[in-house]
């Protein structure tokens, strides 16, 4: 990790006095000692109160906060208000406004309406930023700075922005006749004679383009993320953190090359609540801004720790009912507990809830806060006041955790882009943007449900855009010898020849659909599919299905079963051995799932979508049972998550239920949040929704 932080894991909130309805200052702060929190954020979302009025700043009504929550020994992460701008600039100023569509504006009165690449925008939010960071750097509660809040809402559509797109595309390709030969423009007569000729995003059906436009997009985003922290390093000098907080599901938004501009990665996972974390769970669902099922607070957490593979700070999380009015699902007794200690076993070094107390007015008055309308102490404050002295009490224990990988998975925001312009598969009659994470959190939850803690890892953290190795295939084999490789739709030819390497250096690699079927500009590759490893893989395919129904899928003499869902690759193997097909008259032909020997390792190719059974065999068979004992514990509503810390191995063993749960521990382990310690053979009871944290030394 980057950055040093006062304890192994901070605990807190953001906290808003300035939105207090009557002044609590002391009594707010007291609450929050006692129940363990050692930091708040500030500061972030109140651009008009630092500067009412254009050049006219009110600065010295935060001092109060930040003195009072030193004095208890609370720290401060103080928060750049950019992101909210206020009424009298975008008043004096419209032109900042952003566009979704080229000449539409979008109207001033929620958050992020601005093109923050317009230089009146840059302007006015320098000297904001100066202003606030520059009064307050040096408090002693300050242990770090947020930069914006959530970066990526928007698709800028403005001039501006437009042109400087020609200019990045002038810069890379050169001239018009080399875009035109790059991106096949001689389609549909779309050739240009000149870069005016370049027409706006607005009604564009080309997949080259929309690739292109969204890599821009998300550059964007890096770009002015890396210009606040720059200003915010040159005011604040070093000894203080920098960070953004960020949400994943933002368009555009690319968490590996943003988070590298920053001292550490800083995430807000939602998820829903009460029903949404029993297991084993209904079907996946929809998934959102807040996401659904036990699974996916461990893929979130995953995703954070994969952006620069070390630690992450959760900057907002769920307190009380998350989303609104309309929404209202606080969570059961025992599932705070459960979601806290789950995201610290993942690398959370720092729990922050949204927020401490519940609003009175303005759009999120329901977004429940620690603290409900009437400002008193109820079920939300205690259960978190218990997990925030548990932390405090086991922090020593945590010192140096390091989340377990039983396999790796590898994420691509280019595959992302491009099966999100040319989607595999329809809902609801219209293309579904969302079908690369669909595919990949197939695979991700078929590894959950089986017990198999997952280490996300990007592409481009394995061969950087000159096509160089960033982490040998032998070394990446030896730390995880099974690699999970679903949908790599968008790949280069090097990063393709780094996953044979991978294979034949010893590692299991698991190509999933979709995977290697274009190259870097989303145009369907030439070489036979699965490219560049079709001859390493023994098998190869021409045709694709979508599937209107689930197909289920046999193997004779294994354990493999359940079904094949969305799409089909015509798999033909070529001398890889058969493990499963589909039991269809038409899609019977193919094969569903392969393997082959490469090298010292091995290639399995995966032909479809795995429903949750297909999906967990397949990783019972990638990584068998007794490869770790504890995954013996992994039954019905039980899960155990493991990490490496300075003090042992630590074993977090969930009750995700309504009914109690047993199960015989397969070493001793010291109850790191009290209890009796428990010696090998040992039964544990787990009440509901209950967690236990085990240190196995």
């Amino acid at each position: 990790m980057a950055t040093d932080l006062p304890r192994p894991v901070l605990f807190g909130a953001a906290y808003y006095h300035e939105y207090q309805p009557s002044p609590r200052l002391e009594e707010d702060l007291d609450l929050m000692k006692a129940a363990g929190f050692s930091v708040v954020r500030v500061g972030e979302s109140t651009w008009s109160t630092w500067e009412p009025e254009d050049g006219r700043f009110e600065l010295e009504w935060l001092q109060p906060v930040l003195d009072a929550a030193h004095d208890r020994g609370i720290s401060a992460i103080l928060g750049t208000p950019t992101y909210a701008v206020p009424p009298w600039l975008a008043r004096k100023y419209p032109e900042i406004a952003a566009e979704r569509r080229t000449g539409e504006r979008i109207g001033w009165g929620a958050r992020q309406e601005m093109d923050f690449t317009h230089p009146a925008y840059r302007f006015y939010a320098e000297r904001v930023i100066r202003a606030v960071v520059g009064r307050y750097h040096d408090h002693p509660a300050v242990i770090g700075f947020q930069v914006d809040n959530e970066p990526g809402l928007e698709l800028f559509h403005n001039h501006g922005v437009f042109q400087a797109f020609v200019d990045d595309l002038r810069r890379t390709y050169g001239d018009v006749e080399t875009l035109n030969r790059e991106w096949g423009l001689v389609y549909w007569s779309h050739r240009l004679s000149t870069w005016a000729d370049l027409w706006t995003p607005d009604n564009n059906a080309q997949p080259q383009y929309d690739l292109a436009w969204r890599r821009f997009q998300a550059r964007l985003t890096t770009e002015f993320i890396a210009w606040q922290a720059g200003i915010v390093r040159e005011v604040a000098g070093e000894g203080r953190f920098v960070t953004t907080c960020l949400s994943y599901t933002r368009p555009a938004l690319e968490d590996r090359r943003l988070t590298a501009t920053l001292d550490v990665t800083a995430g807000n996972p939602y998820y829903a609540m009460q029903d949404g974390l029993a297991m084993p769970g209904a079907g996946a669902g929809r998934q959102g801004w807040t996401t659904h099922g036990t699974w996916t607070v461990f893929h979130s957490a995953d995703r954070m720790y994969s952006s620069r593979q070390e630690p992450f700070l959760v900057t907002e999380t769920n307190a009380a009912a998350i989303g609104g009015s309309a929404t209202n699902f606080p969570a059961y007794d025992g599932q705070w507990r459960q979601v806290g200690w789950a995201m610290v076993a993942r690398g959370a070094r720092m729990i922050e809830y949204w927020h401490w107390h519940t609003l009175h007015y303005g759009t999120e008055t329901y977004w429940g806060g620690i603290l409900p309308h009437d400002q008193r102490p109820g079920r939300v404050y205690a259960e978190l006041a218990q997990l925030g002295n548990e932390l405090a009490d086991a922090g020593p224990l945590l010192e140096g955790l390091v989340p377990d990988a039983g396999v790796g998975l590898v994420w691509s925001h280019p595959s992302l882009w491009g099966l999100a312009g040319q989607p595999a598969w329809e809902t609801d009659g219209r293309p579904d943007a969302r079908s690369y994470e669909e595919i990949v959190e197939a695979f991700y939850r078929g590894a959950f449900d089986a017990g198999v803690p997952v280490r996300i890892v990007h592409d481009n953290q394995l061969v950087d855009d000159a096509g160089g190795d960033l982490r040998d295939p032998a070394d990446v084999a030896a730390e995880l010898p099974v690699l999970l490789v679903p949908a790599l739709y968008v790949a280069s030819d090097e990063l393709l020849t780094w996953l044979r390497r991978y294979a034949e250096a010893g590692g299991h690699l698991v190509v999933g659909p979709r995977t290697g079927y274009a190259d870097t500009e989303a145009r369907a590759r030439r070489e036979v599919k699965p490219a560049l490893l079709s001859d390493v893989a023994r098998v190869s395919y021409q045709e694709f299905s979508n599937l209107a129904d689930p197909v289920a899928v046999t193997a004779e003499g294994d354990d493999l079963g359940g079904r094949a869902t969305r799409w089909v690759d015509g798999l033909r193997a070529e001398g890889a051995d058969v493990v499963a097909t589909y039991d269809h008259p038409h899609h019977g032909r193919f094969a569903a799932v392969t393997t082959a020997q490469a090298g010292a390792g091995r290639v399995t190719v995966v032909g479809t979508v795995p429903d949750r059974t297909l999906a967990r065999a397949l990783l019972d068979r990638l990584v068998p049972a007794d490869a770790d004992p504890w995954r013996a514990l992994r039954t019905g509503a039980v899960t155990v998550t493991s990490a490496t810390t300075a003090g042992g191995r630590l074993r977090v063993v969930h009750n995700w239920s309504w009914e109690p749960a047993s199960c015989a521990v397969p070493a001793s382990v010291r109850d790191v949040v009290g209890g009796d310690d428990l010696r090998a053979g040992d039964t544990l009871d787990l009440a509901p929704w209950d967690v236990r944290v085990l240190l196995e030394s």
